[in-house]
């Protein structure tokens, strides 16, 4: 049996006599912690602008993932972020969504419900991959591949200062900024 590993999956190659060669491939779990540096990334903005979290040093950056423009819960958690937006930015910090979804369908998004968060397209789910919220999911008794609905916020030295794993979209908003309020006292 060989093993074989990168940054994020695993493979595994096994030789019997029943097989000529099985090879197993898994993707490593990511479990990133408060105190961690945040994973960089670029991503295209509604724009097909590339935005980075590097353009954000020196500032709280609060960056959360999300399943899907225009359903139910995403949509109040941006409206949530948009309402809560100027406030936020008095308190040095800015908000960014990131999910599967096209930079097209981001701009019809922001264009329907009026948003003024900055959303990102991972359509690769690379950066979905490395912050750990790509992964197996259930719902109603059936499981699947997708995203964890989940929040960090991210200090001015590009440091994970909190994380909220598994967000409910009703009052994360204001928890969101309350802890900010928090951490800065």
């Amino acid at each position: 049996m060989k093993f074989y590993s990168n940054d994020s999956i695993i493979i595994v190659v096994i030789k019997s006599k029943n097989f000529k060669e099985l090879i197993i491939i898994a993707n490593k779990v990511i479990e990133l912690k408060v105190g961690d540096s945040a994973p960089d990334f670029c991503l295209p903005d509604k724009d097909n602008k590339e935005v980075c979290l590097k353009d954000f040093k020196g500032k709280y950056t609060i960056v959360y993932f999300y399943p899907k423009d225009n359903t139910p819960g995403c949509t109040t958690e941006a409206i949530g972020f948009t309402g809560i937006l100027p406030a936020l930015q008095k308190l040095n910090a800015d908000v960014i969504g990131i999910s599967p979804d096209s930079p097209e369908s981001h701009a019809k998004f922001i264009e329907k419900k009026n948003l003024e968060v900055t959303l990102l397209s991972d359509l690769d789910k690379e950066v979905l991959k490395s912050y750990g919220k790509w992964g197996k999911k259930t719902f109603r008794g059936k499981q699947y591949i997708g995203v964890t609905r989940s929040t960090f916020l991210i200090n001015p030295d590009g440091k994970i200062a909190y994380i909220w794993p598994k967000v409910s979209v009703k009052g994360h908003t204001e928890e969101v900024k309350d802890i900010l309020v928090e951490l800065q006292n």
